[in-house]
C-alpha cells in the first residue's frame, strides 16, 4: 500500500475494480481545511481520463509495473504490433492502450508497462519527443504574419501538427508526444 505523498506520473494504482495510470497531480494546501491531491486518472483497460481528488494521507493500493523495449512494427487497422527487442517476441496492443499513436512511427523504439501479477500490458511510454519529415504544408505567405502564426502540416505519420510559417514540405521537425506540439526544426 502507497499513500498520496507517493503519487508522482505514471504510477499505476487500483481505483474502482480496475487499473488507473496517473497522467497529471496536483498536491494543493488551501490556507483552510485538510490537504488533498487533485488528480486526472487514465483507465488502461478503457482509455477513459477521469478527475479525482484524494485526501492527504489516503492509502491508495499501486499496482506492481515492469518496463521492457519494444519496437512499433506497423499498425492493422485499431491493432498495433510491437516487438520486443530482447526475445523478438511479438504483442499486439488496441489503439486506446497509446497516449499517441498518430506519433508513432515504424522502427520507433517504446517502453511498454507490464502488470508483474499477469503480464498484461498496461500502457505504452513514448519517448519525449520523436522526429518526423512534414509531408504536407501550405505555403506561408510573406508578410501575412503577427507575432507567433502557425499553419497546419501533415506529417509522414498522417498526424496534423501546427507549426511555424517557415516549415516546408520535405523538413524535419522534433514534435512533443505529450503535447503533440511543434518543437524544432531538426538540420541534418
Amino acid at each position: 500500500m502507497a499513500s498520496t505523498s507517493d503519487i508522482r506520473k505514471g504510477l499505476c494504482i487500483k481505483y474502482n475494480n480496475d487499473i488507473y495510470k496517473i497522467i497529471e497531480f496536483l498536491h494543493v494546501k488551501p490556507g483552510k481545511g485538510p490537504a488533498f491531491v487533485r488528480t486526472k486518472l487514465k483507465s488502461v483497460t478503457t482509455g477513459k481520463v477521469i478527475d479525482n481528488t484524494f485526501s492527504a494521507g489516503h492509502k491508495i493500493e499501486d499496482v506492481r509495473v515492469e518496463t521492457r523495449s519494444y519496437q512499433y512494427l506497423y499498425p492493422e487497422g485499431d491493432s498495433f504490433h510491437f516487438m520486443n527487442t530482447d526475445d523478438y517476441n511479438q504483442i499486439t496492443l488496441q489503439k486506446e492502450t497509446l497516449d499517441a499513436p498518430d506519433l508513432l512511427k515504424e522502427g520507433e523504439v517504446v517502453k511498454i508497462l507490464f502488470n508483474t501479477e499477469d503480464s498484461m500490458p498496461l500502457s505504452v511510454e513514448m519517448p519525449a519527443s520523436v522526429i518526423l519529415e512534414v509531408t504536407h504544408s501550405e505555403p506561408g505567405v510573406k508578410g501575412n504574419t503577427a507575432t507567433n502564426a502557425t499553419k497546419p502540416a501533415t506529417v509522414e505519420t498522417g498526424a496534423r501538427i501546427n507549426v511555424p510559417l517557415f516549415i516546408n514540405e520535405g523538413d524535419k521537425i522534433k514534435i512533443d508526444t505529450e503535447k503533440g506540439a511543434y518543437l524544432e526544426r531538426v538540420k541534418e
